[in-house]
């Protein structure tokens, strides 16, 4: 006889109550209501300081909007928030697809607000290229850790952005900064080596990594793992145990073949079971040495006004190309440039290179 699981997950269906009309007409005109009422910067702004997840939820709405009437109002709760930013610690954590991300998050956040922490998880959804549509299944995964009042989770589509990020992951940061959130985690869509954008953002680089799944030479290659801080190798429990301890041998021997960071810290590998919630309190005393080690040769801020002087870069790239392509004359070229590729009548290059041309 099968035993009733006594823990009801958010993935189990219930039986729905049906409210009274009335009831759910008049709610329903309240939120419509409620939605059309355009809150100013000021009240956001204000209502952000004072740590309101409401209005955090719609800063964050309307800096992720692609709407230009929207733009002008993101950019001045971003400024008005700026001086309240930077006083959290940012943890980039990133692994392939199945290695149990969401999971560790929930385990570490939830171990986190344990001990008096105030957690934000902006979390990164794979966007669909044919569809563009994401998923943003993260809230239903951290199930307990969405349910903590000290915790503030939002996922996000990575839409078109490379690097394992959203659009603006960067912005979402400093408002979640000035909500007052000393922990910021950001999950990356997690689809191998391309994950680097995130290393730009962070203090720390977490890597999860399986073992027994056949990556570990594959993980030794040059690439993310060069930027890692540390790597955890997850799901060390059962029969994996054993497999786990055999990886963490493997990568901290490749590990010593990478030349010595500028931080003058040397990269950890440690296991952990996120289900379990094992290996958890270690990780977070391993990142705060590494804390301690960076802020004390001042490797922390060094690090952080290169990542501004990359932020500002790639900002500036990024307007350069939405006024590219939101010009009138450009739209209209760039359909008939496209027909004449169609055609085999010029090139990409010669293409592009007219369209640039283009006052």
């Amino acid at each position: 006889m099968l035993k009733s699981n006594s823990k009801k997950s958010a993935l189990k269906e219930s039986e729905g109550v049906s409210a009274p009309e009335i009831t759910s007409n008049n709610a329903i005109l309240k939120i419509k209501e409620r939605r059309k009422q355009k809150k100013s910067t000021l009240d956001l702004v204000s209502a952000i300081l004072k740590g309101n997840i409401t209005a955090l939820s719609q800063a964050i709405t309307l800096v992720e909007s692609k709407n230009t009437k929207h733009l002008e109002q993101a950019n001045n709760i971003i400024k008005a928030c700026l001086p309240h930013a930077n006083q959290s610690v940012r943890i980039g954590i990133t692994g392939v697809p199945g290695v149990g991300k969401s999971t560790f998050i929930e385990s570490f956040g939830s171990y986190l607000t344990g001990i008096g922490k105030k957690v934000a998880v902006l979390a990164v959804d794979p966007s669909s290229s044919l569809t563009k549509g994401s998923i943003l299944g993260d809230k239903t995964r951290m199930e307990d850790l969405v349910k903590d009042k000290n915790a503030f989770i939002r996922p996000s589509p990575s839409g078109t952005s490379l690097g394992g990020v959203a659009r603006k992951t960067r912005e979402s940061i400093i408002l979640c900064e000035a909500a007052g959130f000393d922990t910021i985690i950001i999950e990356t869509v997690g689809v191998g080596q391309s994950e680097t954008a995130v290393h730009s953002m962070v203090d720390f680089f977490l890597l999860l990594k399986l073992a027994g799944a056949g990556d570990e030479l594959q993980g030794i290659k040059r690439g993310i793992i060069e930027m890692a801080d540390a790597i955890a190798i997850n799901k060390a429990d059962g029969d994996n145990a054993k497999r786990a301890k055999m990886a963490k041998v493997e990568f901290n021997r490749a590990l010593h073949m990478y030349p010595i960071k500028a931080s003058n810290w040397q990269p950890k590998v440690v296991t952990c079971s996120a289900i379990k919630n094992d290996g958890i309190e270690a990780i977070y005393t391993m990142i705060a040495k590494y804390l301690e080690l960076t802020v004390s040769n001042n490797y922390f801020y060094s690090k952080r006004n290169e990542q501004n002087k990359f932020w500002l870069i790639q900002t500036i790239e990024e307007q350069l190309k939405s006024d590219f392509f939101s010009n009138p004359k450009i739209k209209i070229a760039l359909q008939k440039q496209l027909q004449l590729i169609e055609n085999n009548e010029t090139t990409p290059f010669v293409a592009a290179e007219y369209l640039l041309s283009i006052k």
